[in-house]
């Protein structure tokens, strides 16, 4: 037996977005523990606008572990909150009653600034850096500077020895931006894998003194600088078999029917994002297009060549989105779409 340190990690209820909480319980084990051997855990709701104070109680259900290369014998949970009943979801778990359909394949590529001192990483005391151009997947000191790779790449080591799947990181448009891509089977998966690649950097980073921004336009409309998004790409099991130009079509329409549903969820703050501008559509907008990053839906050639068979990518949501709730919505809109 020996004993492991257990970090509980949930979503707070702050509004319009959940902040990652985490505590450590430590408990003796045979080996790396299974989820089914996690014991739920309680937390005082009243510190994390969950509960009042007079009646303060919330349960952390254990929903998936990973293991923590940082700790000796550590390991990560990710857990739903429930109310005191441990049967109730709480009013702030947007996991578990979600669609789920291990069918369903999710790749969310998350976009985020690294920010010190108020600023993104490698902008001066005053004013901006030159301008766009050459940060994408840029190399060289001027364009990332001297700690933003050694960060993102002791990131890519941590989710890869946690078991997420990492599919992959880059430099993005604007300086101090940057991406990294996590793919996952049903969205339950793969959400709660970005949840806890979220929590992993944010931890991380707290050695090097930094912060990670996640608002999806943190400089703001006045500038020419991009915002961070989290572009969905998704697919389901008739859409990588059976697909087709004419179910195709109806999806885009049913796409576009739901699109204020879409962007409801898509993360708080979209409309300073969503401009035309920065391969981005307008907001109130829906349209499709192959290899078209202006588009609410871009389509790639792979899934045309394919006789319209694939996945695609919603470009919408927002670097601040739930991922539970963005994967649960796109479920929602394919659901009504017929399949003959």
């Amino acid at each position: 037996m020996a004993k492991y340190k257990l970090e509980y990690i949930w979503l707070d209820g702050y509004e319009p977005v959940p902040n990652l909480r985490s505590k450590t319980l430590v408990k003796e084990f045979g080996g790396f523990p299974k989820l089914g051997e996690l014991p739920i855990w309680g937390f005082d709701g009243s510190s994390t606008r969950q509960a009042e104070g007079k009646s303060s109680d919330c349960k952390l259900h254990p929903v998936a572990v990973f293991p923590d290369t940082t700790r000796k014998n550590g390991a990560l949970v990710m857990c739903e909150v429930y109310m005191p009943d441990d049967k109730t979801p709480h009013p702030s778990n947007s996991r578990a009653n979600i669609p789920d359909d291990p069918g369903a394949w999710f790749g969310f590529e998350q976009e985020y600034f690294l920010y010190k001192d108020g600023k993104p990483l490698g902008f001066p005391e005053h004013g901006f850096p030159y301008p766009q151009g050459e940060y994408y997947t840029g190399v060289g000191f001027k364009n990332v500077g001297d700690i933003a790779r050694q960060i993102v790449e002791e990131h890519l080591d941590l989710c890869l020895d946690a078991g997420i799947n990492h599919e992959g990181i880059n430099a993005e448009v604007a300086k101090g931006q940057w991406e990294f891509q996590i793919f996952g089977k049903g969205s339950k998966n793969a959400a709660d894998q970005v949840w806890v690649a979220r929590y992993l950097l944010m931890r991380l980073c707290e050695k090097y003194q930094v912060d990670v921004n996640w608002h999806c336009k943190p400089l703001g409309t006045e500038v020419d600088w991009n915002g961070s998004g989290m572009h969905t790409n998704f697919s389901t099991t008739h859409m990588r078999e059976v697909g087709g130009k004419a179910y195709f079509e109806a999806l885009m329409a049913a796409f576009d029917k739901y699109k204020n549903e879409h962007i409801a969820v898509y993360g708080p703050d979209n409309h300073l994002r969503l401009t035309g501008l920065h391969e981005t559509q307008s907001i109130d907008k829906f349209n499709y297009g192959v290899a078209n990053r202006g588009a609410s839906i871009r389509v790639p050639h792979s899934f045309v060549n394919n006789g319209y068979k694939g996945y695609l990518e919603d470009r919408r949501p927002n670097s601040q989105g739930d991922p539970y709730k963005i994967a649960a919505r796109i479920l929602q809109t394919i659901a009504t779409v017929p399949l003959k």
